[in-house]
């Protein structure tokens, strides 16, 4: 089965598409929709679900964890929780310890 990929143009990807990229079936990706809630795809007048790029970076993500490194849902669900509560403290550690820096250069460079 030939792995499909995504395109610079494209903005949305039926469940389909996405499943072939990830070489799952479709009900999978379904279920971890309900099972994870950083899911959220469009859906159309007729419930087709569109996903974004992001929807399949996360659901990579997904595929990772519990496919490739054998983590259980549960596991998985740990894992993407605390990622997203480090990266929205990242930037405010990073721009503290600047601003420490800067004022310990300061005064190394006083003495």
């Amino acid at each position: 089965m030939q792995e499909a990929t995504i395109s610079q143009d494209k903005l949305y990807y039926s469940i389909g598409e996405v499943a072939e990229m990830l070489n799952v079936n479709a009900s999978l990706i379904r279920y971890w929709e309900k099972e994870f809630p950083g899911i959220k795809p469009r859906k159309n007048k007729k419930g087709n679900r569109n996903f974004t790029k992001q929807d399949i970076a996360y659901l990579k993500n997904i595929h990772h964890l519990v496919k490739e490194r054998g983590m259980t849902l549960d596991g998985a669900k740990k894992h993407l929780k605390i990622a997203s509560t480090t990266e929205e403290i990242l930037p405010d550690t990073l721009q503290m310890l600047e601003k420490t820096k800067a004022f310990l250069m300061k005064l190394r460079s006083e003495l």
